[in-house]
């Protein structure tokens, strides 16, 4: 079924909101404002979904998409490629300022915005990723995954990736030969690409590939380097390790868990806290208690804080608190994924009483709901500030700063 509409609203994920006759429809390829004409693509709970097949009154905000390929099939998640990029993060603070609102009960402080980082403006949004993981099908072609779906499509090209991923890849590629790639591929592999941010000591080649094939894990670390207004640090992190992809997400995220940290006493807390991102710098303010799932992160945690006054622990975070709660106050800063911290861990968290905490996001409802819960227990939004480090997608980062009036 094809319906005209005309959004009004935007909502988490990348839609557009529209209505009609009663529904409450989400909209993918749609900006607010214009008219569109859009197939239902299907219906969760009160929600019906649809996708735009023809924009009949376009908005002034609307470019064209910045990835074709991405347009067509629906792969690499660039769900606002086709809004301008100054409209893109309007659209994500307007999302974030709603989920506050709606889930958090809070409201964002005067003047709130995303920022832009480094020379994405420059750059028109685009070769910021340093990191991309792609799969071959069964002919060994380099694809993606679209939406839901495990059929692979072949990719032509990468625009949001590193320049030099680029590189890479086009040769890669190279016309289907495997001539001309620098491994070659077989069926049914994950082959990442990663661009480190420091050369490496022989000055080979920038991008690092990694192939993975039945369950084998390419764990070979690359260099890092993080530099703010508050000092440079260094790191090995595994190639297929967790670390942030945007070019300049790392110093930017130091960058204001460190500025927001202000002189808070006591011991530092870093939870969910990978390679140590934060947990490097931070040890340099007094001991830090840092705590990390993954076995890959651990091993990275503690190559990277040989030396610090770091206490590492692997495990899930809640169990882990509770069997080193034995302080309180202090710093507590958190980057969880994407579902969030959680009650449970947000609870083990209040019973120790942090001065300060530092709650870093990569989706804003999650962040809403343990805004809510950090409530709960007396705990104000104090500052709040969110990064534009997915460019041309409806990702956003927020760096939260709460504390006790």
């Amino acid at each position: 079924m094809v319906l005209e509409l005309s959004p009004t609203d935007v909502a988490h994920g990348g839609y557009a909101v529209a209505r009609h006759d009663g529904m409450v429809i989400f909209v993918s390829g749609a900006i607010p404002g214009e008219r569109v004409l859009a197939e239902i693509t299907g219906k969760r709970s009160k929600l019906w979904f649809a996708r735009t097949v023809e924009v009949v009154d376009p908005s002034p905000d609307r470019v064209p998409h910045v990835w074709s390929l991405a347009e067509r099939t629906g792969i690499g998640g660039v769900d606002l490629g086709h809004v301008s990029l100054g409209a893109s993060r309007r659209w994500k603070a307007r999302v974030v300022e709603g989920q506050l609102a709606r889930i958090g009960h809070v409201d964002v402080p005067e003047g709130f915005a995303v920022e832009s980082v480094g020379d994405d403006e420059t750059r028109d949004g685009l070769a910021w990723r340093t990191r991309i993981t792609l799969v071959t099908d069964e002919a060994g072609r380099l694809g993606m995954h679209p939406p839901k779906s495990h059929d692979v499509v072949p990719v032509t090209d990468m625009p949001i990736a590193h320049e030099d991923i680029q590189d890479v890849l086009a040769r890669d590629l190279g016309g289907g030969s495997t001539r001309n790639r620098s491994i070659p591929f077989l069926a049914d592999q994950r082959v990442s690409y990663v661009r480190p941010s420091v050369t490496t000591p022989g000055g080979e080649s920038r991008v690092v590939t990694v192939v993975e094939s039945r369950g084998r894990k390419g764990a070979e670390p690359v260099h890092e380097q993080v530099t703010t207004t508050h000092g440079t640090w260094e790191y090995f992190v595994s190639a297929t390790g967790f670390w942030q992809v945007h070019r300049d997400a790392p110093s930017t995220l130091v960058q204001a868990v460190l500025d927001g940290a202000g002189e808070v006493a006591g011991p530092t807390y870093d939870l969910y806290c990978g390679a140590g991102l934060f947990a490097v710098p931070l040890s340099e303010r007094g001991r830090v208690v840092a705590i990390e799932g993954s076995e890959q992160g651990v091993a990275d945690l503690k190559r990277n804080t040989r030396g610090l006054d770091v206490e590492a622990y692997r495990g899930d975070v809640a169990s882990v608190l509770s069997r080193i709660s034995d302080t309180e106050g202090g710093l507590w800063v958190l980057d969880p994924p994407r579902a969030g911290a959680g009650r449970e861990t947000i609870e083990w968290m209040v019973r120790m009483s942090p001065d300060k905490v530092i709650y870093v996001a990569c989706d804003p409802a999650s962040l809403a709901r343990d805004v809510a819960l950090l409530g709960n227990h007396g705990y104000e939004l104090a500052n709040l500030r969110a990064f534009d480090l997915f460019p041309r997608t409806h990702h956003v980062e927020c760096v939260a700063v709460l504390a006790r009036p």
